[in-house]
């Protein structure tokens, strides 16, 4: 059976550089895009795509659509195929105007790839997240051992997620520098740090309580003053592995070595939350606990902004529209309080009113409406 088709090959090597190179998308997008370019060729037996057809594209929608997910057992989700369909099409889009390609199948055949509207607004329907309260990741926290210099480094690492805010991928590559306790700060210097689009910002100590800054603190001071670690020595070290009695593998302690990936971060985080008997909450769902936590505490626009900065965004309307929905039950709060009555509300605006009139009263101005003049 065939496996490949050389020229798909090349291709698709070509594409995923015009993904990397003038696109400039990272790998997580190329990525995708060879999950999706690889169904499609198994689905057509790793037919030339210089023989795309339309059918082809309205064939493997209805083929895709009664997969089932090799993990989960259940028919592919709306937005997987929404996610899926997207990259091939724009894959063929693309083909469409290279050389020995655009006399082949027109730019609009890519066009069949879509969904119906009904499954497109499925698929991108905006759905609130399952956020951790404040109180749940304390207690996560709390219930934590910090026996063994393992265990010590786990709950460091949700403490400092917490304290932080920071991604996942950027907390894998954070050295002990990049962390200044007098101050209070990270340097996330995407020269070392993997943040998110390569921005680099410094973000201070959320007030999250001193608790869990507390540990945070012990951890740096451990690995620096007991382990007399350097700078340039990993935050949080990646687990060293050992052959044991049994010849297998077992942990041995930390090792000097970065994690290479945030993988082995979210198993940390899965197996802390259902020890505490709590369901798992991945470490990027803690920024949505920290932005309902701001929408609380601060009072003016400018504490806000500062607020959203130390996320690492540079506007505000990016922490508002990507993290910052009101939480179901504050909605429902809200609500029934706007059906209380209105007086609290009138008497705010006749003190305001009261403390402009005398202002402008204090600064000299006649107040006295021109019918009033004799």
């Amino acid at each position: 059976m065939k496996k490949h088709s050389a020229e798909n090959e090349r291709i698709k090597r070509k594409y995923f550089a015009f993904l990397k190179e003038a696109k400039r998308h990272g790998e997580p997008t190329v990525d995708a895009a060879a999950k999706a370019l690889n169904r499609f060729e198994v689905y057509t037996k790793y037919r030339d795509f210089k023989a795309f057809h339309f059918e082809q594209a309205i064939a493997f929608k209805k083929h895709l659509a009664e997969q089932k997910g090799q993990q989960s057992g259940v028919r592919l989700s709306k937005a997987t195929l929404h996610a899926t369909l997207t990259q091939l099409k724009r894959f063929f889009q693309w083909l469409a105007w290279l050389p020995g390609y655009k006399s082949r199948f027109q730019y609009a055949d890519a066009e069949y790839f879509n969904l119906s509207d009904k499954d497109t607004r499925v698929a991108t329907a905006q759905r609130q997240p399952k956020v951790p309260t404040l109180e749940q990741i304390k207690h996560v926290i709390k219930m934590m051992s910090a026996d063994t210099d393992i265990e010590r480094r786990n709950r460091a690492l949700v403490a400092f997620t917490l304290l932080t805010g920071a991604r996942d991928s950027a907390i894998a590559s954070m050295k002990l520098k990049h962390v200044d306790l007098i101050v209070g700060c990270v340097n996330q210097d995407a020269r070392e740090v993997k943040t998110k689009f390569s921005k680099t910002f410094d973000t201070f100590f959320f007030p999250v309580g001193e608790e869990v800054r507390g540990i945070v603190v012990e951890w740096v001071a451990y690995l620096r003053d007991e382990k007399l670690w350097g700078n340039d020595d990993p935050l949080f070290p990646a687990t060293g592995v050992r052959l044991g009695a049994s010849c297998q593998f077992e942990a041995a302690g930390l090792s000097r070595d970065h994690w290479s990936n945030a993988t082995p971060i979210r198993k940390v985080f899965r197996e802390a939350f259902v020890s505490a008997g709590l369901p798992y909450f991945n470490p990027h769902s803690f920024r949505n606990t920290l932005v309902q936590l701001g929408q609380e505490v601060c009072k003016t626009p400018e504490q806000f902004k500062a607020w959203s900065q130390n996320l690492g965004h540079e506007k505000v309307l990016t922490t508002f529209l990507s993290y910052g929905a009101v939480e179901c039950r504050r909605q429902g709060e809200i609500i029934r309080g706007l059906a209380a009555p209105q007086q609290t509300v009138q008497s705010g605006a006749d003190e305001i009113a009261e403390a402009v009139f005398k202002k402008l009263r204090g600064a000299g101005v006649d107040m006295q409406s021109p019918g009033a003049k004799g």
